[in-house]
């Protein structure tokens, strides 16, 4: 069960670092997304994996879920929806600003010229 949890974690940390490096606006914002489902698991998984067990110690239960780390993933989760909101905004605005998606503030070289030159 571990390893399945933690080889998931991997391949949502590296697709969403993939989506992340990438010029456009959209993948950029989906791989932010996936970085965050990736540390709500890796914050989920890390108060024990165990299925069917209560999340408060009672008398004669010697396993329990550690509730901390579930009551840390809904608050990122809600942290992760406004920021998600935020950033579609910012989006949003660059790209009606600008006409364009892409991420990078490069200048086009080819509609500039140096100065000093005709």
């Amino acid at each position: 069960m571990e390893l399945l949890v933690a080889t998931a974690i991997g391949i949502m940390t590296a697709g969403g670092l993939y989506l992340v490096l990438r010029l456009r606006t959209f993948p950029v914002i989906l791989g932010m997304s996936l970085l965050t489902y990736a540390v709500n698991v890796f914050l989920f998984a890390s108060g024990r994996l165990t299925v069917g067990a209560p999340p408060i110690l009672r008398d004669g239960v010697t396993t329990y879920t550690d509730p901390l780390p579930q009551a840390l993933v809904l608050t990122a989760i809600v942290i992760s929806f406004g920021m998600t909101a935020v950033v579609v905004m910012i989006a949003l605005g660059a790209f009606l600003g600008a006409d364009d998606d892409h991420v990078d503030d490069q200048p086009d070289t080819a509609d500039t010229k140096p100065e000093g030159k005709a």
